[in-house]
């Protein structure tokens, strides 16, 4: 079976997505925007400066609320006063080491969170697909030097991950015990891997250290060079969550459930090996420097993702092998590094991924 993105479908389409000030979240507006799509965003302020967000003008058919995932009542206002068809639940505290700094703040905006989203979908007789996005650490990480699978154990070894574990045992309790029935929205999970792309100005990230270490003509600082990722580019995740919603608005029973969403296992590497990349491309002599410490926090070193169960139900394949994503990400750095105005180059790169 071959799915595919129905540009038809989205046109007048409301969409809620919460996190859409964050690096994924701003791409995904994006898309949904040039799609036809109309969208109300609700997350916290961006969370960096520079800001993926601030860059992008919202348009006509975008409204932002800034607004906490935890505020329970402002979140279910929100929802209520929008009536969207489909909700797409992104925000999240998304990275491992604020994770260990902040547990009980992580726990709070991923579990509960999560709980508050969907308390607010059972009240809104509007919604009839909500996605609810977390990540590749769901997986219990024994380790393997083979991909995850969907029915493979949830629990994530550290706070973040853990919490995403979480977040996803709650999903599954409430479609079974509140959105089983006829005419109750489809209710699934997409667990995605490590995304790069032109925006990410995250703390303790990769490609942001690279970018930063470049701007600055100084070495790349690599804390585990040889842990191995999923690397892919952020419009693979983006389109096979808006796959993922689409097909399940329009058949519940076939399509709703969980989904891997990672690159081909060749394109899964190690993080010095995606640095090289990073640097080759990039020219000017960069390069990177180890800096192991061994009182660093618990981080998985071997991490692969299973795509088999995506790639089945609908026909979904990566489009952008490492290098054609990389290329993606030194190009939209490149112009924002030179001033010029970046909307226009991720809408081209938006269009060439969805023209392919």
């Amino acid at each position: 079976m071959k799915k595919a993105i129905d540009r038809d479908f989205y046109k007048g389409k409301r969409f809620f997505v919460t996190g859409h000030t964050g690096f994924k979240g701003s791409w995904m507006c994006k898309a949904l925007q040039m799609l036809g799509a109309q969208v109300c965003g609700y997350a916290l302020e961006p969370p960096t400066e520079p800001s993926l967000f601030r860059m992008l003008e919202p348009g006509a058919n975008m409204e932002s609320i800034i607004g906490d995932i935890r505020d329970s009542t402002s979140l279910k206002q929100a929802m209520l006063r929008f009536s969207p068809d489909l909700v797409i639940h992104m925000a999240a505290q998304p990275i491992v080491r604020e994770g260990y700094r902040n547990p009980a703040y992580t726990y709070e905006t991923n579990v509960m969170g999560t709980v508050h989203l969907l308390e607010a979908v059972r009240e809104c007789p509007s919604v009839r697909s909500f996605l609810n996005v977390t990540t590749d650490k769901v997986y219990l990480n024994r380790e393997w030097e083979w991909g995850y699978r969907e029915e493979d154990t949830l629990d994530g070894y550290d706070p973040y991950s853990n919490s995403k574990s979480c977040s996803e045992l709650v999903t599954a309790a409430y479609r079974r015990s509140f959105f089983s029935g006829e005419g109750c929205p489809a209710i699934s999970t997409a667990r995605a891997g490590n995304v790069i792309g032109g925006g990410d100005f995250t703390t303790d990230r990769i490609l942001p250290d690279c970018f930063r270490a470049a701007s600055q003509k100084s070495p790349v600082s690599v804390r585990n060079p040889h842990s191995c990722r999923p690397y892919q580019h952020v419009l693979e995740p983006v389109f096979a969550y808006l796959l993922i919603a689409q097909e399940q608005y329009r058949d519940k029973k076939r399509f709703e459930g969980c989904y891997n969403v990672g690159p081909n296992l060749e394109d899964c590497m190690e993080t010095g090996d995606l640095v090289d990349l990073f640097c080759a491309l990039w020219g000017d002599g960069l390069h990177w420097k180890s800096q192991q410490d061994s009182n660093e926090p618990h981080e998985a070193n071997f991490l692969q993702l299973d795509h088999s169960r995506i790639s089945s139900v609908f026909g979904w394949q990566p489009r952008w092998d490492i290098s054609q994503a990389m290329r993606k990400t030194v190009e939209w750095y490149r112009v924002y590094l030179n001033g010029a105005p970046v909307e226009p180059l991720m809408e081209q790169q938006i269009r060439e991924y969805m023209e392919i």
